[in-house]
């Protein structure tokens, strides 16, 4: 990221410490980032929510999706672990329904591997 923010002149470290102060609470969970650049060499930045693999990953504590996952499973997902990554995914999704949010989230899982109970 240094160098894309260096190019417009951004001062990386006052964007790195921004950011590490924002992100302090989520440390090992990735975090992206929308970073908007101004003339002025100014910006603001608006955390995201993090990817729904890396969640789904954390929540069912496996290291990987499978290769094959119409053939090979990695594991299965209960109802409310689905629901809980779906209603911190809810902001950056485009929906505002829960129900529809959680069949967002199941469709990344079976693409993973994951089956539900």
């Amino acid at each position: 990221m240094g160098p894309s923010l260096g190019q417009h002149g951004i001062n990386i470290n006052s964007f790195c410490e921004e950011y590490n102060s924002l992100t302090m609470d989520k440390i090992g969970s990735i975090i992206p980032v929308k970073i908007s650049l101004y003339e002025d060499k100014s910006y603001t930045f608006i955390l995201k929510t993090p990817p729904t693999s890396a969640l789904l990953i954390k929540a069912l504590k496996i290291k990987k999706g499978s290769s094959l996952p119409n053939n090979k499973k990695v594991g299965t997902i209960a109802k409310d672990q689905l629901t809980e990554i779906a209603k911190i995914k809810l902001p950056d999704l485009n929906t505002n329904n829960l129900n529809k949010a959680i069949k967002i989230i199941e469709g990344t899982a079976k693409n993973m591997g994951i089956s539900k109970l």
